[in-house]
């Protein structure tokens, strides 16, 4: 794998992220900017983490780690 791009992971990451922006986005007025931004921001952590644990790659034990990061970032949305 040359780039973080070909991971399916991050595809579909960055997908889910673009698609929670655009629904937070309807969000009613005194809701999208503290609960939406909140949101918006902890949805492109996911894919950033994805992205700095491929940068890392090389050192396995980090390159899990901040998948796990990615996966705690989904589990505090629940």
């Amino acid at each position: 794998m040359s780039s973080y791009r070909e991971l399916e992971i991050y595809k579909e990451s960055k997908r889910l992220a673009i698609e929670i922006h655009k629904m937070t986005m309807a969000l009613p007025k005194h809701e999208l900017f503290e609960e939406g931004s909140q949101i918006r921001r902890s949805s492109k952590s996911i894919t950033s983490m994805i992205v700095e644990g491929y940068g890392r790659r090389s050192y396995k034990a980090d390159f899990i780690k901040f998948l796990i990061f990615s996966q705690s970032e989904c589990d505090m949305k629940q």
